[in-house]
């Protein structure tokens, strides 16, 4: 595979990785998971078990298991042809992955920043209009 190739495929695989690891640890859907997955991670008696449950609560980190199930599902590999490959492509597409995930974060808080602005401005002109 061509490193152009290699590179669109980073690109690409990062898609899902950020997609399933946002939607696991912020959306509704699966919210009553992750709320006992926080609520262990608080109380349970071993560091371990504390750290596992962690592991789900926390995008960044549960990318990490993403892109290892995408790798063992795609093979891909990137730079080298061998191990190598595989730890390089895996971290790079965590690193892609979140990169995607912060820029939808910062476009969520605008639109909702924009919805505050838009909710203040009706009250304000609904205020005004019952004024007069």
């Amino acid at each position: 595979m061509t490193i152009t190739l290699q590179l669109i495929y980073l690109f690409v695989l990062a898609i899902p990785v950020a997609c399933i690891a946002w939607t696991f640890t912020h959306e509704e859907v699966f919210r009553e998971i992750h709320e006992y997955c926080v609520d262990k991670s608080k109380s349970c008696k071993t560091v371990l078990q504390r750290k596992f449950f962690y592991l789900f609560t926390c995008e960044y980190c549960f990318s990490h298991y993403v892109t290892a199930l995408m790798l063992v599902i795609t093979h891909y590999q990137l730079l080298y042809s061998d191990w190598r490959g595989y730890l390089v492509a895996g971290f790079s597409i965590v690193w892609i992955a979140n990169i995607y995930m912060s820029l939808y974060v910062l476009i969520r808080m605008d639109i909702k920043k924009e919805r505050a602005e838009a909710t203040i401005k009706e009250e304000q002109a609904e205020k005004v209009s019952n004024e007069q």
